[in-house]
């Protein structure tokens, strides 16, 4: 039985050997665009530590720290201009050493369960991609409920078959239909906002990057969508996805949802207008 299990170690020993002499050993990238976010990258990228030894920072001009503290991290800058979420995040995945890419936000970090996962994860084939769970928090409050309550997105996947389309805002992964969805346990940990006038920021900001997208495919603003559409998203998340559970966050969320929504069909409208005139 001695003998057994020497030859058991011997041959687990080799196989090891093998797998990092080949190649066979599961690695990823980490890609993040960035702008001014020298408040907050840190966390993100302390978080990845013994997850990646290829941190892509794709800047778009930060005039702070930011660049500065992804150098201490080790991350690979990438300093350029800004064309869009979908196009910035795709320069940052052509640049990666590896295939398997884990595309986050500068404000996401990675909880230990998710860490641990991620150190131990090993794909069959590059027609998976992985769902991640998030924790959305509004001013370091935890969003429990309403729209931010039940957020999964696709993160991890492998760039031979799956790249970020190039919208300006709201961009999406395009990937073949017949790819297997996985979800991962563990959650990213997303700090949304750090103050009620950022939050209003960024809304405004987002309202109208997504008014030029529907014009590009020629939406309209309609009556129903300039006055319906933003009373039934609050009613919506507000009422009937819990969003009241949230106290006054969870109504700060969702009435400024609903601005969003109302403001990105005034936007549209302008811009219709506009090229009318």
């Amino acid at each position: 039985m001695k003998l057994v299990g020497y030859f058991v170690l011997l041959y687990c020993f080799f196989a090891e050997v093998n797998n990092h002499a080949t190649g066979n050993e599961f690695m990823l990238s980490v890609v993040i665009i960035t702008k001014n976010e020298a408040h907050i990258i840190g966390n993100t990228l302390q978080s990845l530590q013994g997850v990646s030894d290829d941190i892509v920072i794709v800047d778009s001009g930060s005039t702070d720290e930011t660049i500065a503290i992804c150098k201490k991290f080790n991350a690979t800058v990438i300093q350029t201009g800004w064309d869009g979420y979908g196009a910035n995040k795709n320069k940052g995945i052509d640049a990666a050493r590896y295939d398997w890419i884990l595309s986050l936000d500068a404000d996401e970090a990675i909880d230990t369960e998710l860490r641990a996962v991620l150190q131990n994860l090993s794909p069959f084939n590059d027609g998976i991609v992985y769902k991640l769970t998030y924790n959305n928090f509004f001013c370091n409050k935890h969003i429990r409920f309403g729209v931010w309550g039940t957020d999964r997105h696709i993160r991890l996947f492998n760039r031979k078959k799956v790249k970020w389309n190039n919208a300006e805002v709201h961009e999406n992964l395009v990937f073949p239909v017949d790819v297997k969805v996985v979800t991962l346990k563990g959650k990213v940990l997303h700090y949304t906002v750090n103050s009620i006038k950022e939050f209003s920021d960024k809304t405004n900001a987002y309202a109208l990057s997504n008014a030029k997208k529907y014009k590009l495919q020629g939406k309209k603003a309609g009556f129903v969508k300039l006055y319906f559409a933003p009373a039934f998203n609050f009613i919506q998340h507000y009422f009937f996805r819990l969003g009241f559970l949230d106290g006054w966050e969870g109504y700060l969320i969702c009435k400024t949802n609903a601005w969003y929504t109302f403001m990105k069909y005034v936007f549209l409208k302008e811009l219709n207008k506009k090229d009318s005139r």
